[in-house]
């Protein structure tokens, strides 16, 4: 799983111009689902974005979690995370999970973030989507884990 987060003041995803999530304070996912990630991959990695401490504590360093600060998150399907540029012109998504596997995963791992007291808002899995991010630093971290 490869998930690229982004810190932000306010998020939101739209298809066919209508808005399906938005957040305000918190972090937008775009989450990438290898072939080869299963149960234990998705709990490391909602374990790792709600506990990563990318927001300001009282003395402004950057101390607290998303959960910690009331934050929301906004998690975007994204198979273009596991595109492979290396040769030609045409990346290779080899790597990623095909839609009839990697939706089921997609929708636990937003159970298992919902599960650690997130509150989630959620693109539609392999729409053509429209994201709007306000980004704040910017702090944008890639997080990934594999069998």
């Amino acid at each position: 799983m490869k998930i690229l987060l982004q810190r932000v003041d306010t998020a939101s995803v739209s298809v066919d111009d209508n808005v399906v999530g938005k957040i305000g304070c918190g972090v937008v996912l775009f989450v990438g689902i290898h072939r080869d990630d299963d149960d234990k991959v998705l709990n490391l990695c909602a374990e790792k974005c709600v506990n990563l401490r990318l927001f300001s504590d009282e003395s402004g360093k950057m101390n607290s979690s998303v959960l910690q600060v009331g934050g929301q998150i906004l998690a975007v399907s994204q198979f273009t995370l596991y595109g492979d540029c290396t040769k030609g012109r045409k990346p290779s998504f080899e790597r990623a999970a095909k839609g009839e596997i990697a939706e089921p995963l997609y929708n636990s791992f937003l159970r298992i973030l919902r599960s650690k007291g997130a509150r989630v808002e959620s693109g539609v899995f392999a729409a053509e989507m429209k994201v709007e991010i306000h980004n704040n630093g910017p702090v944008t971290l890639c997080i990934e884990y594999s069998n």
